[in-house]
């Protein structure tokens, strides 16, 4: 079991004291191989003897927290991260660049013609979205930022600019728009156009796709659905009018008879207090006289 980490420790510790040799002129990198030769570069049996590996683990941790700041990715999330608003917002814009993308993609290989028109037009809502983004983006690409220097500003600037391009390359469905050169070259130039075409233009012209004929049913058997979804709702309301209806009526019967009983309550309540005062009178009588 020694063995097993002996050798590739003996093997580690050797390359790092070649690389040294050879890196000792670099600040940052003679730093990090002095604190790893102290780590590895010992004798094998007296590494074994003094460290454990929870040992070796916790101060190869320490190292990597020592050189964190020279990891570049890691720098690229604080400063996303951190006050620079035009970052955060940049980085939001360009991850949706690219799940519009992949949408694209996914929407140009999609078979169900149903399928691709929801996500070209999910997509063209995404881009619709993106370019109220811009205006926001070229404010603060001018906003100076604490490390930023005049030419990254620059850069920023030329970054938002390209946006609206890009935003608008991403396909959705929608047929390019042609470049107009202006004049009549350009209406000259339109070669789609041809008068002097012999095309057939008779009923056999007009047939239907299997594609086509495909949506239409699709089209067709999804608003039978929602008719019948529509006629089922106006016979529940039918019926809920006709019990309201109902329900009315026999509260106008019922508010006779409520008042009925309220004064009938009335007159038993009186009655019943008249009787309680000839009763408590007759009583106090015949005490009297029993005394």
């Amino acid at each position: 079991m020694l063995s097993f980490f002996y050798y590739p420790l003996l093997y580690t510790s050797r390359f790092l004291l070649a690389v040294s040799s050879k890196v000792s002129n670099t600040l940052t990198i003679s730093h990090q191989v002095q604190d790893l030769r102290g780590l590895f570069v010992r004798p094998i049996d007296h590494l074994f003897q003094k460290m454990t590996v929870i040992d070796i683990l916790t101060r190869v941790d320490v190292i990597c927290k020592k050189y964190d700041k020279y990891d570049i990715d890691k720098q690229k999330d604080l400063n996303v991260s951190g006050d620079d608003a035009f970052a955060r917002l940049f980085s939001v814009v360009e991850d949706d660049i690219e799940a519009a993308l992949q949408k694209a993609e996914v929407a140009a290989k999609e078979k169900s013609r149903a399928s691709a028109v929801a996500l070209n037009a999910e997509i063209r809502r995404t881009k619709a979205r993106l370019l109220e983004e811009v205006p926001k983006l070229q404010r603060l690409a001018f906003k100076k930022v604490k490390g930023l220097s005049t030419e990254e500003l620059a850069a920023r600037n030329d970054l938002v600019l390209a946006l609206p391009d890009r935003i608008q390359a991403i396909p959705d469905g929608t047929p390019a728009p042609q470049k107009q050169t202006g004049g009549w070259a350009s209406s000259a130039s339109r070669t789609e156009i041809k008068f002097d075409s012999e095309g057939r233009f008779d009923d056999e012209y007009f047939q239907q796709s299997e594609e086509s004929s495909q949506f239409r049913e699709e089209y067709e058997m999804r608003r039978t659905r929602q008719d019948q979804g529509l006629d089922m709702i106006s016979e529940g309301l039918d019926t809920l009018k006709n019990m309201a209806h109902d329900m009315n009526e026999e509260l106008d019967k019922q508010v006779p008879l409520m008042d009925e009983i309220d004064e009938k309550a009335d007159k038993a309540t009186s009655d019943l207090k008249h009787t309680n005062v000839r009763l408590k009178h007759t009583v106090n009588q015949c005490t009297e006289k029993v005394r």
